[in-house]
Order: structure tokens, then sequence, then C-alpha cells
């Protein structure tokens, strides 16, 4: 496998775990804009225990994505107070406060950034994104998951039926913080090198386009939309400066053609095999 081929899996493999910890929020009605602060937790954590510490690199990755999701559960009852484009905000600023501490704090490495000593192989990055990618399907499909979808749809309804809310809410942050403390603990070793410049809002404001463009219905939506956001600028590179422009242009007429996202709940349906063979049974007859 070429250089070039292998560093693009690798891009692929973090930013499909990254938008999973987005899409675990949005799918309980939690637009959450503070997904860089969330990264950078997870990359600057790891980055400290295995290079500072010195411990092996498979504490460092579960240990930074295990404080990233405790730092999601404690963050997650003050954010989760607000509502509608305060909780967007307040999750902004938590990405913001992240990035602001890192940069001057110098245990750290400041605005000097990080060196991340112990570099892992791209075969552990496809296994932690296959996993994560598993965990997902698996955590839709469950109680705590249909709760979650009942929430996104409507809350009122839910809250009737006899579900808690909040701690519903609670979970789905916890669980997004730590999928994305695993992308940037994984991001951390790949790159050998962390900085605070990197994780700022217009990585948060990019990853949650994978998952709103993919679709934010079903567990196929930051598939889809982290294939298209990492693979496609890849294939117009060959266009120079006009793959911006190219690129643009799809985004803006994906949002008009398919604002739901490319993957909804109907069209995952009606690829289903049960449906398939429904359809060609009712032909027969």
């Amino acid at each position: 496998m070429s250089g070039y081929l292998a560093g693009t899996l690798a891009i692929l493999c973090i930013n499909l775990i990254f938008a999973y910890g987005i899409f675990v929020s949005a799918a309980a009605g939690q637009i959450n804009l503070g997904g860089a602060g969330f990264q950078a937790i997870g990359a600057y954590a790891t980055g400290f225990i295995a290079g500072t510490l010195g411990l092996p690199v498979w504490f460092s990755i579960p240990a930074a994505a295990t404080i990233s999701a405790f730092i999601g559960f404690l963050i997650a009852f003050p954010v989760l107070r607000t509502r509608g484009v305060y909780l967007v905000l307040a999750t902004f600023a938590f990405g913001e406060v992240v990035s602001g501490f890192l940069l001057h704090t110098d245990t750290f490495g400041g605005a000097m950034g990080m060196v991340v000593p112990v570099h892992i192989e791209l075969w552990v990055l496809m296994l932690c994104a296959i996993v994560v990618t598993l965990l997902t399907f698996y955590l839709m499909a469950t109680r705590l998951g249909l709760a979650m979808r009942s929430i996104n749809d409507d809350e009122e309804a839910t809250v009737v039926i006899g579900v808690n809310v909040r701690a519903v809410q609670v979970a789905a942050f916890t669980i997004g913080g730590a999928f994305t403390g695993l992308s940037g603990a994984l991001y951390a070793h790949n790159y050998g090198f962390v900085e605070a410049q990197y994780f700022n809002a217009l990585l948060s404001i990019y990853v949650l386009l994978f998952v709103l463009i993919g679709g934010a219905q079903t567990a196929w939506g930051p598939l889809a939309g982290s294939l298209f956001f990492t693979v496609l600028p890849e294939l117009f590179r060959v266009g120079g400066a006009w793959r911006y422009v190219i690129f643009g242009v799809l985004i803006v007429l994906m949002m008009v053609i398919r604002p739901e996202g490319m993957v909804t709940r109907d069209l995952v349906r009606k690829l289903s095999p049960r449906q398939w063979w429904a359809r060609r049974a009712a032909v027969g007859s």
C-alpha cells in the first residue's frame, strides 16, 4: 500500500470515529459544536500519558477516551440546561475554553504544541474505526438508542411515555465524548504531534457537516458523510485550486437536494433485504 493511500485511510478512520462522536449527541437532539474541544482533550491526554508519564500506548488511548467521556459527563449537566441555539453556543464556548486553556498551559506545551512519541500502525486505526462503527449501530438498536431517536423526533411525547430525557441525553453526551476523545488520541499517535491551534471552531463545524450532510437519522449517515468529505476532496485534487470551488458547489447542491442528509430512515428501509424481498413477492403475486 502506498504512503498516500495509507495516509488517506488513516484520516478517514479518524474522521469516522470523530463523526460518530458527534452523531451520538445529535441522535438525542443535541447539536454539539464543541467536538474539537473533546478531540483536543483526547489528543493531549494520550500525549501526556504516553509522553510525559511514559505509559504504554495500549493504556494511554483508552485512558484518553475515558477522560473525555468523564468530562463530557460533567459538562452535560450545565450544558443540557440550555435549549436550541443556546445549546449550540454553550458547546461552542466549551470548545473555545479547552483550546484557550491548552494554548496557555506550559504543562501541555502551550503554543509550541506537544510531541507524542509513540506511533500507531494503520491497522490499529482501522480496527478502532470498525469497532466504533459496530458499537454505534448496536447502540442505535438498543432501548437507549430508541429513546435517543424518540427524543430527537418529539421530546415532549418522549417525556409523556415515561423516558428520563435528561438521563438519556447525559448518556449520549458521555458516549459522544468518549468517541470524540478516542479520535483525538488516535490523531495524536498517528501524526506524532498536537497543537491547540488545530482544534478550533472550524474543525467542529467541519465534522458537524459530516453528520448533517451524511444524515443524522441513522448510523449510516456519518459513514456516508465521512466518505464524502474525506475521499471526494482527494479525488478532486487533480483540479488544483478549483477543487475547493467544485467541492463547495457539491455541498450546496447536496443541502438543497437532500436537506435531511444523504442517508435517511426511509432510504435504509427501502434498501433493506426484507423490504426488497417483500417488493419482489408483491410483484410476483
